[in-house]
């Protein structure tokens, strides 16, 4: 049993790591087509989404900046591998 929780941990790690590469590229893509630089990357797992619905999703918020100088947060909604929502606030050009 126990040699299976290791190797189900293991699973859900890697799984996590390939979720988390996936959100990365997505994320630096979309900057880079908006002119943004990306300064940070973070996650949260979240199990009710912004209309109450229950499922398993991760949030990636990323700060980015426009002109250098200042510093914006937006966030991607992931579920599974996929992008559910792409989310960047108002910002200076």
């Amino acid at each position: 049993m126990i040699i299976f929780l290791v190797c189900f941990g293991c699973f859900l790690f890697w799984q996590q790591r390939r979720q988390a590469e996936i959100a990365r590229q997505t994320i630096e893509r979309k900057c880079r087509q908006l002119e943004l630089q990306v300064v940070s990357i973070t996650f949260r797992h979240h199990l009710v989404d912004e209309q109450r619905h229950w499922h398993w999703h991760t949030r990636y918020t990323f700060e980015f900046s426009s002109l250098g100088d200042d510093c914006y947060e937006g966030y991607l909604d992931m579920i599974r591998f996929s992008p559910a929502k792409f989310f960047v606030p108002v910002h200076r050009l």
